[in-house]
């Protein structure tokens, strides 16, 4: 394992991270409203309006507020919400769980969905099997992840009674119930997720299966099992992670719809709130957390491709 490209790669991160935020925190200054007016109403004089906008230290030059907040940050303080007083540190801890369930729950209904498709349509292109897996990409591409919810809401949960339309149970709780109130939110976010990881499994799958070794270990003789297992997966599982670790970050940063829809208390719920709300220092250490742990994923997938092929040179 190459040790200095694990730290240009954490160094990467951590620009990353700072960029992200920055931006955020820049564009947070840009936006039309003040916080401090937000948290006093609009009725509230300009002396009080102004005095909360000292005591927050949004009177300040931006670097200087910036700087002050990056330093509070890597130590865990996110400073305290405007509207609530509460500290936002405690509130994110709270709201990481249900996302990391939703987001990983939401990956394994898609793995399921689009690893055995994705193969058979490779295995027999051209076949009815094939056909109905393109459309079945197509249309969960298409349809929008707010759409498909309401839809399942209306016909599993207000028909059919199969399964709550909101709430959230906690997994330590009653694991049954929480399997029931995570179904409909994890199945919508994965079945847009299994539509696109569908085409990309069957596309690298059907590079591999060209390949002249392939080709050569059929001639040997080798089960048609052990040729697709052994020789074809086992090469086309760079570019599948590839597409798996996008997934997983766009999962962590895009179930903000799916969250609102079905009332999940995760971070992308949070962060909307925040924003509409105009709770700075809520919304940035959302963005701090969520930025965090998508570069983490990506990382996670860059070292996971030397354990995959170990001719893989890091430069």
């Amino acid at each position: 394992m190459n040790y200095q490209y694990i730290a240009q790669r954490l160094l990467l991160a951590v620009i990353v991270i700072l960029g992200v935020t920055f931006v955020v925190f820049m564009i947070m200054q840009i936006v039309p409203g003040d916080p401090a007016r937000v948290v006093l109403g609009p009725y509230a004089s300009d002396e009080s309006v102004q005095g909360l906008r000292e005591r927050l230290g949004l009177n300040r030059p931006f670097i200087e507020q910036y700087i002050s907040w990056l330093g509070n940050a890597i130590r865990g303080d996110f400073g305290q919400s405007l509207l609530n007083g509460q500290d936002v540190a405690p509130q994110l801890i709270s709201r990481m769980g249900p996302s990391f369930e939703l987001a990983m729950v939401s990956l394994l209904f898609g793995l399921a969905i689009a690893f055995p498709v994705g193969m058979i349509s490779a295995l027999k292109p051209g076949s009815a099997i094939d056909v109905v897996a393109t459309l079945f990409s197509q249309i969960g591409v298409s349809v929008p992840s707010f759409w498909m919810g309401i839809l399942l809401i209306i016909f599993l949960s207000l028909h059919l009674n199969l399964f709550p339309p909101s709430g959230y149970t906690p997994i330590w709780e009653n694991v049954s119930d929480w399997f029931h109130h995570i179904f409909l939110p994890a199945f919508t976010a994965g079945f847009v997720s299994a539509s696109i990881q569908t085409r990309f499994i069957r596309s690298a799958m059907l590079d591999v299966l060209n390949a002249n070794y392939v080709q050569t270990a059929r001639a040997k003789g080798l089960a048609e099992r052990a040729v697709v297992l052994n020789h074809a997966l086992r090469n086309a599982l760079i570019n599948i992670v590839t597409i798996i670790g996008l997934q997983i970050t766009a999962l962590f940063s895009g179930v903000v719809i799916v969250e609102v829809v079905f009332s999940w208390p995760g971070l992308g719920r949070l962060a909307l709130n925040a924003v509409e709300e105009r709770d700075y220092p809520l919304l940035q250490g959302t963005v701090f957390v969520v930025a965090v742990m998508v570069t983490m994923v990506n990382l996670f997938v860059d070292l996971l491709y030397f354990l995959l092929d170990p001719r893989i040179e890091y430069a």
